[in-house]
């Protein structure tokens, strides 16, 4: 079934395959013991001639158990599943890294995502900040914070090539990470039903070498911020000389 989902390309991707696995491997044997009884059933106590239905209360112990065993067991495994994904839980959305490489401004409207990053000084704020529309860039085995929010309506960031979901909602910025660890071009959907458009609002996940990411976002700072920014660089440099 693994082989289902589309190639993972993240560090904790293999943790939350994991987790699903087991969740499959679960439900798929109580789906074929619930069959085989719900069959047995309908031939053992199939209807015959000269026999009349009976209506049970489940009033008693014996028939509740009936119901009362099976929900325990449900209650199990889900209390078992709950246990075992609980520090594939902390890693994604608890232990978010404090001291990441980058950090991006993800931003969900009808029906696109925009991308605010920090330009050359790594700095939100600045005359080198820069936007991208439904196109998010990333160097390779590099932690990223994004922090994402909404412009008008839920929306859902997903990613499936690194197991990564999260909505968007009005009025709250929700900090999420992720490291990616091959170079490629990846898909990006919105998992929220937000409108018409809903099924358009699509974009890609670029992973490039640390190379080539620097030389992109040099080629994406405005003219402007990197003449300012030269500018300042050589004058720290002379009064460095001084």
């Amino acid at each position: 079934m693994m082989n289902w989902l589309p190639e993972n390309v993240s560090t904790y991707g293999t943790d939350m395959d994991a987790v699903m696995h087991s969740i499959w491997n679960i439900v798929f044997v109580w789906f074929l013991l619930a069959e085989a009884v719900l069959f047995y059933f309908l031939i053992r106590y199939r209807k015959k001639k000269g026999q009349r239905a009976k209506y049970k209360t489940g009033n008693s112990l014996k028939e509740m158990s009936w119901v009362l065993i099976p929900a325990a067991i449900v209650l199990m495994f889900d209390l078992g599943i709950d246990f075992y994904q609980n520090p594939v839980w902390k890693k994604v959305k608890i232990d978010i890294p404090q001291d990441p490489d980058l950090v991006v401004k993800i931003e969900g409207q009808q029906f696109v995502w925009n991308m605010t990053y920090p330009g050359l000084d790594n700095k939100f704020g600045t005359i080198d900040d820069f936007k991208t529309t439904s196109q998010l860039y990333v160097p390779i085995n590099k932690k990223v914070v994004f922090e994402l929010s909404s412009k008008d309506v839920i929306h859902s960031f997903w990613v499936p090539n690194l197991r990564l979901k999260q909505d968007a909602v009005p009025g709250r910025v929700i900090k999420g990470w992720f490291e990616a660890v091959k170079n490629g071009t990846y898909s990006i959907g919105c998992a929220e039903l937000c409108g018409s458009g809903h099924g358009m609002m699509r974009g890609q996940l670029h992973v490039l070498s640390d190379k080539e990411y620097q030389d992109w976002v040099y080629k994406k700072t405005p003219k402007k911020a990197k003449k300012a920014l030269e500018a300042a660089a050589d004058s720290q440099q002379e009064n460095s000389h001084e």
